[in-house]
């Protein structure tokens, strides 16, 4: 079967490798459709500040095998499966903080998610990692089930009102679905930054308030002429950019939030005034990941067409062309959601 690998930096190797075999507890899925993330991206062509290399954490797919003692699944069910689950009973879990969970950083599927099949471990299969997918469903929507899960694990660490507003740094795939939560909430107003004019244009269809380049020397003052001179309620960045988290900050409002949500490379480092933080009383936050509770939100979000994620993708490559996949995903050239099928 085929499966990826980062073979050195910038290069992905398409390799045949053997069918895996099952242990207790396991199952075997036929990989329909996986999502290429941006800390996939990172993997291939930066420097990723997570452990795991292994790419293609988005997978759905057709459960092809099952271990004797599976009764959960079956063969022939159509899945999404999560990469990583929590124990719910340990310190950082009962305190919510599922995707700190040791267990969830050991959990994984084998070899990867961008694979012709893989394994899905006992411990995912118990513990919520997989999911039961309608057939009314894509398999290139059910792939997005974990970026959407990442997004509204975001939307759990801070208040925010009807009618607020938000400035969303990053209008790449998960970007849209920060505007598009930001919709079904009620927000009033949503700006979006970005330095890709395709990106910038497709926000546009949205019915967002406005689109704005992150080098219009004029950013800031359009934040402030249309909240009233105060800011954004809520500030999103989605996206590794660190002159996006300075400008997040120098545009939320006092008492406002900033949600750090896109991956930043190893030992990203950056000068901040502190003071501005302290004296406006902002709140910083971050999410990393998402726990099988929010996949399991995500999931209902999507089969309930209240998020509408098939409109976000806008190519699919085979396996075979994994390479090209992810570098028209780095260029962003004209590109929303990358998905790559079998």
């Amino acid at each position: 079967m085929k499966t990826a690998f980062v073979k050195k930096p910038s290069v992905i190797s398409i390799d045949e490798i053997e069918n895996p075999t099952l242990n207790s507890g396991d199952i075997l899925v036929q990989m329909g459709a996986c999502g290429i993330c941006g800390s996939d991206l990172e993997k291939v062509f930066g420097e990723y500040g997570q452990p795991s290399m292994r790419l293609g954490h988005e997978p759905a797919g057709v459960i092809i095998d099952v271990s004797s003692d599976v009764t959960k699944f079956k063969i022939g069910d159509r899945v999404f499966t999560h990469h990583h689950v929590p124990c719910h009973s340990c310190h950082f879990c009962k305190h919510g903080n599922e995707t700190m969970c040791q267990k969830y950083c050991e959990t994984n599927l084998f070899p990867c998610g961008l694979s012709e099949k893989y394994v899905v471990p006992k411990w995912n299969v118990d513990h919520g990692g997989v999911l039961n997918i309608p057939d009314s469903m894509s398999f290139e929507e059910a792939a997005m089930i974990e970026p959407l899960a990442c997004c509204v694990r975001a939307w759990t660490k801070y208040s925010y009102c009807e009618g607020d507003s938000v400035a969303i740094f990053g209008v790449g795939p998960t970007g849209m679905m920060h505007v598009m939560l930001a919709q079904s909430k009620k927000f009033s107003k949503i700006f979006c930054f970005d330095l890709n004019d395709f990106r910038l244009g497709f926000a546009k269809k949205f019915n967002i308030t406005e689109s704005i380049h992150s080098l219009d020397a004029t950013r800031k003052l359009k934040i402030l002429d249309q909240t009233e001179g105060k800011g954004v309620d809520v500030a999103i960045v989605a996206t590794s950019s660190l002159k996006a988290l300075e400008d997040a900050i120098d545009m939320v409002r006092k008492g406002g939030t900033v949600m750090m949500f896109g991956v930043p490379s190893k030992d990203a480092k950056i000068v901040l005034d502190v003071n501005k933080i302290y004296s406006k009383e902002i709140t910083l936050v971050t999410s990393y990941a998402a726990s099988d509770t929010d996949t399991k939100e995500a999931l209902r979000l999507i089969e309930s067409s209240q998020i509408d994620v098939k409109q976000l993708v806008t190519h699919t490559y085979s396996i075979q062309d994994s390479q090209k996949a992810f570098d028209h995903a780095r260029s962003g050239e004209n590109a929303m959601k990358i998905i790559i099928t079998k």
